[in-house]
């Protein structure tokens, strides 16, 4: 039986822009990309996308909802899921929530290992808060944590966001066993 991970410790920071981001970057050259909007994604899509990024910064939240509470988490009316498509294969994707009090959340965001260093980390960030700002929110939040990309935070500020709250947490890691059953579901 294997040993049931230890959690980890993490430094969280949530950010917020309260304006548009001002920046404009050309698309990428030498790499055909596609967003596209996956207003019901399949679930099994979803968790493939999830965890094809989210392995490398510990990403586990969604990967322990059933198929029920996924459902009713990312198919809800007020998430939009957009996939990136480098030279015609997923790359990347990005999650936006809109919240009650005119605020939306970019609750997830991240590219496959094989899309990074292709230069369109800026440029597919910029689209998701394109697309966060399209129905003119109070504000866009963001939340990041020492695990993710060691550039993550200086990334997010340099598109507009400010760090406004800083708290500690933990994951707790899922075991190869748990996750094998979670992709399966």
């Amino acid at each position: 039986m294997a040993k049931k991970p230890a959690p980890l410790k993490v430094h969280v920071t949530q950010l917020e822009m309260t304006a548009p981001p001002r920046t404009s970057l050309p698309v990428p050259v030498n790499v055909q990309t596609a967003i596209m909007r996956a207003p019901e994604i399949p679930l099994h899509f979803y968790r493939y996308l999830y965890r094809q990024i989210g392995k490398r910064w510990q990403w586990y939240e969604r990967l322990r909802l059933n198929n029920d509470e996924l459902t009713a988490v990312i198919h809800d009316p007020a998430v939009s899921i957009c996939v990136l498509y480098v030279d015609g294969a997923p790359a990347g994707f990005f999650e936006l929530a809109k919240q009650a009090d005119d605020v939306v959340e970019l609750s997830y965001f991240g590219l496959f290992e094989r899309a990074m260093g292709l230069g369109i980390g800026k440029w597919f960030l910029l689209q998701a808060l394109y697309a966060a700002w399209q129905d003119n929110p109070v504000k866009v939040t963001v939340t990041t944590n020492n695990l993710d990309h060691p550039r993550a935070i200086q990334l997010y500020q340099m598109m507009g966001f400010s760090p406004v709250s800083m708290a500690e947490g933990e994951i707790l890691p899922m075991t190869d066993a748990q996750i094998l059953a979670a992709l399966e579901s």
